[in-house]
């Protein structure tokens, strides 16, 4: 099964690149121009991540789309795609959890992106064990 991204970028060449790398590299890959965008591809489909520019049509239309992601059900890995470093912690208070820096080479690209799948899909797996655990734990204890 191809994991998949959700790349969203105002940017139309750097939209067409990144998505021609990551799809080279075994991803499957939806683009969005703009939050609006990424928001309805969010709603309609299921990403294992989603990597968004802060400024797009606005200038945190970024957290937009974070926020968005959040509320999804499948929880997909979530990263900034910025040139613009410097924006603070307000990305990683609404729910990134990595910050990408344009311009970025491909093969740090490639390997922050397969890091921070891994490390999303152990805190998903933590969180359900945890979940699991709680419920077991209160259905003992009711029949005590």
């Amino acid at each position: 099964m191809k994991r998949r991204i959700l790349l969203a970028d105002d940017e139309l060449a750097i939209l067409l690149t990144l998505k021609a790398i990551l799809e080279i590299h075994g991803f499957e890959v939806d683009t969005a121009s703009s939050a609006r965008d990424a928001i309805t591809h969010l709603q309609a489909n299921r990403y294992h991540m989603v990597i968004t520019d802060m400024k797009m049509e606005r200038e945190e239309s970024g957290l937009e789309v974070i926020r968005e992601a959040r509320k999804a059900q499948y929880d997909p890995a979530i990263a900034i795609l910025t040139a613009y470093p410097m924006l603070g912690g307000e990305w990683k208070a609404e729910g990134a959890q990595s910050m990408l820096v344009k311009p970025v080479n491909t093969d740090d690209l490639l390997r922050q992106i397969e890091v921070l799948l891994v490390q999303h899909e152990d805190q998903k797996h933590q969180r359900e064990s945890g979940e699991n655990a709680n419920t077991r734990t209160h259905a003992v204890n009711k029949t005590a």
